[in-house]
C-alpha cells in the first residue's frame, strides 16, 4: 500500500504540492487525475524517492521508498518511457537493469514475451517507435515481479490494440492483489480501467472515492426528450407540462429537450396527458469526462482563448490592434491599410478587372509615383531640340492620356545615331 500524509513539495516560491494525503491500496486500479500542472508527476516522483518532500511524508509498504531492503523487485514505475539508452537492445537494457537489481535474466525474455517485444529484442531502443518504447517501459517496470506499481500515462502513443492490452495488464494485475497506481488523460480509458479515483488540482486534493460515487457527486444524470421539429409550439408545450410536474428543463443545441427531476416513466405520462407526440426519449447517464471536467473547471491553469462551442476567438482587449493577414491567406473581414498619401477615406479591396487581374488606381492621379529604381531620362540632343513645333505638340497630345495611366519605368536612353560597325560587333 502507497501512504501519504501531509505531502509538500515546494520550489523556490512555487508550491507544486499541498498538504496531500492519501491512500493506494491493493487489489484494485487507483486512478491518478489532474490538470496538467496540477503536481501529479511531482507526487510520484516523491513516492519514488526521486524527489525530497519539503515537508510531509510518503511510505510503501511502511517505508521510505529508499529504506526499502531491493526496491527495484518492490516496486515498479514507468515514469519516463524515453528514459533508455538509445545505442542498447530492447534485450541488453533489460539485462542491464536486472544485473543491478539482482533479478535473473531469464525474467528478461519472459517480460519481453508479456509486452510483445520478442520478435524486436535485439534491435537498437533509438530506432522504436513511441508505442514500442512505451512497451519496452512497462516490461522494465514488470522486471522485478513487483508488488506496486506505478504507471504515468502507459498508453501514451499505443495503438488501440496495445491500449486494450494495457487496460487487460492493469486489471489483471489488480486481481492479483497487487497496487496500481495510474496516471492518465484519457477519461474514457480511465473509466474503463480504474476503480478507484484520486484528483488533484494545483497540488491539492480534489477527490478520493471509487469511480461510480465520484461519477455521481459531480455530475447529474437527465433524459433527453425530442418532439417534432415541424412542430414548435409541441415543445413548448411539453416544456411548460414538464416545469409544472416539478422537472428541470433545458434546451439542447440540436432542438432536443433537457429534462432532471423526473423519471423517463413520468416523462411519458405527462406528455402523453398533453397530447404531445415524442420523437425520442432516452436516459443519458453522465460519463466520467464530464464530472471530471466540472470538478477541475476552476483549477485548470492552461486555457484556450477559444470558444469550443462558437468557434470564436475571445473579444480582444481595448487597444489591441487586429491580427496581420497571413501572406496567400485570406482573413475575412480585415484588409491592409490605405496605401500612403491616399486621405483617410475607407479602403476598400480592389475589385477585378474584365480579364481577372485588378485594375491599378494610382494615389495621386496628377503626380505618378516615381520609380526609384528607374534609369535617369535622356536629354534631348541638340537634333530633337530643333524638332518642329507642330511635331511637338503632336507628341504632347499623345502623351496627356497616358497621365491616366500607371507611370511605367522610363525608357533607357537610346543609343547615338553615329555608331560604327566596330561599335556594333562589340
Amino acid at each position: 500500500m502507497i501512504e501519504a500524509v501531509g505531502l509538500t513539495k515546494r520550489y523556490g516560491d512555487k508550491t507544486a504540492v499541498h498538504n496531500l494525503s492519501f491512500q493506494v491500496r491493493p487489489g484494485m486500479v487507483t486512478g491518478f487525475l489532474g490538470p496538467n500542472g496540477s503536481g501529479k508527476s511531482t507526487t510520484m516522483r516523491m513516492i519514488l524517492g526521486l524527489d525530497n518532500p519539503t515537508s510531509g511524508r510518503v511510505t510503501i509498504a511502511g517505508r521510505p521508498y529508499r529504506e526499502l531492503p531491493n526496491a527495484p523487485r518492490l516496486v515498479g514505475a514507468l515514469l519516463d518511457a524515453k528514459a533508455v539508452h538509445g545505442g542498447r537492445s530492447a534485450r541488453n537494457h533489460l539485462l542491464c537493469l536486472a544485473q543491478m537489481s539482482g533479478i535473473p535474466a531469464r525474467r528478461v525474455d519472459e517480460v519481453l514475451g508479456v509486452v510483445g517485444l520478442q520478435d524486436v529484442a535485439k534491435r537498437r531502443s533509438k530506432g522504436f517507435s513511441l508505442g514500442m518504447g512505451q512497451r519496452l517501459g512497462i516490461a522494465a517496470a514488470l522486471l522485478g515481479d513487483p508488488q506496486v506499481l506505478l504507471f504515468d500515462e502507459p498508453v501514451n502513443g499505443l495503438d488501440p490494440e496495445g491500449i486494450l492490452w494495457v487496460r487487460n495488464l492493469m486489471r489483471a494485475l489488480a486481481a492479483e492483489g497487487r497496487t496500481v497506481f495510474v496516471s492518465s488523460h484519457l477519461m474514457s480509458e480511465m473509466a474503463l480501467t480504474a476503480d478507484h479515483l484520486i484528483v488533484i488540482g494545483r497540488g491539492q486534493l480534489l477527490a478520493d472515492m471509487s469511480v461510480k460515487d465520484f461519477i455521481s457527486a459531480n455530475s447529474a444524470d437527465f433524459a433527453r426528450v425530442r418532439t417534432p421539429d415541424t412542430e414548435p409550439q409541441q415543445r413548448e408545450k411539453l416544456t411548460s407540462a414538464l416545469t409544472e410536474a416539478g422537472a428541470h428543463v433545458l434546451p439542447e443545441p440540436d432542438g432536443a429537450l433537457r429534462v432532471t427531476g423526473l423519471p423517463l416513466p413520468r416523462i411519458s405520462d405527462i406528455a402523453h396527458e398533453a397530447g404531445v407526440r415524442l420523437w425520442e426519449l432516452s436516459p443519458h447517464q453522465a460519463s466520467l469526462e464530464e464530472a471530471y471536467m466540472r470538478m477541475t473547471q476552476g483549477v485548470v491553469d492552461y486555457r484556450s482563448t477559444v470558444d469550443q462551442r462558437e468557434g470564436l476567438m475571445a473579444p480582444p482587449q481595448p487597444g489591441a490592434q487586429p491580427p496581420l493577414p497571413v501572406p496567400g491567406q485570406g482573413q475575412p473581414g480585415w484588409y491592409p491599410p490605405p496605401p500612403p498619401g491616399a486621405g483617410g477615406a475607407p479602403y476598400a479591396p480592389p475589385q477585378p478587372g474584365p480579364y481577372g487581374t485588378p485594375p491599378a488606381h494610382p494615389a495621386h492621379p496628377a503626380a505618378p509615383p516615381v520609380n526609384p529604381y528607374a534609369q535617369p531620362a535622356p536629354r534631348p540632343t541638340a537634333d530633337q531640340g530643333a524638332a518642329e513645333p507642330g511635331a511637338a505638340q503632336d507628341r504632347t497630345a499623345q502623351e496627356r492620356p497616358a497621365q491616366d495611366r500607371p507611370a511605367a519605368a522610363p525608357a533607357a536612353a537610346q543609343p547615338s545615331a553615329a555608331r560604327t560597325d566596330t561599335e556594333d560587333a562589340r
